[in-house]
């Protein structure tokens, strides 16, 4: 395991989030607080995901002095319009439609809670998905059932292997923590503290 001057705590209950960071060799403990993911309507979809992060960060007190929180927050765009989390079926298979045989972004944002500073960065990937037929859609929808997914999919997923095309950007900021920027931004943290 990585060792940091503080104990980690990751604020979410994404299982590719705590993937990412098992697979990074970092210790860490999960702990979640609830949070209501509203933003005000006039942000772009970076200050979105940089608001809904810090958000989930100030939900938590009483962290020690010595742990280093992490929440993240991952939103899917296309031409600046937000493609959340599908609340059925129906609407899963709409977001992919709307997606298959076009480009879109995603964009994560990750905030750190260390003491009293709260840091945050972002990372955006274009993403490029080939056109999907109705058929191959209703099989990812059925078989993957991707509703706590922002745009309805998961690039480690079935549709990431037939379907995406190209990224340009972190394939691992799609999965939903971008772990090259998340190492370079907890090495930083060493330095200064």
């Amino acid at each position: 395991m990585l060792k940091f001057p503080f104990q980690i705590v990751l604020g979410s209950q994404s299982p590719r989030r705590k993937e990412l960071l098992s697979l990074m060799n970092i210790d860490f403990r999960v702990e979640v607080q609830e949070v209501e993911e509203s933003y005000p309507k006039n942000l772009t979809p970076i200050e979105i995901a940089i608001h809904i992060a810090s958000k989930k960060a100030k939900a938590f007190k009483g962290l020690s002095a010595n742990e280093l929180l992490i929440t993240a927050d991952t939103i899917v765009a296309q031409h600046q319009h937000i493609l959340g989390k599908p609340k059925d079926a129906a609407h899963a298979k709409e977001i992919i439609q709307q997606l298959a045989g076009n480009t879109h972004e995603v964009i994560t944002a990750v905030a750190f809670q260390y003491q009293s500073q709260l840091i945050t960065f972002h990372d955006c990937t274009k993403v490029y998905m080939n056109p999907l037929s109705e058929a191959e859609i209703n099989h990812y929808i059925e078989n993957y059932k991707p509703y706590d997914k922002a745009g309805a999919y998961g690039i480690q997923e079935w549709i990431g292997l037939v379907a995406i095309q190209k990224i340009e950007g972190s394939y691992t900021n799609v999965m939903g923590l971008p772990t090259e920027k998340l190492y370079q931004e907890l090495q930083k943290i060493k330095t200064i503290i």
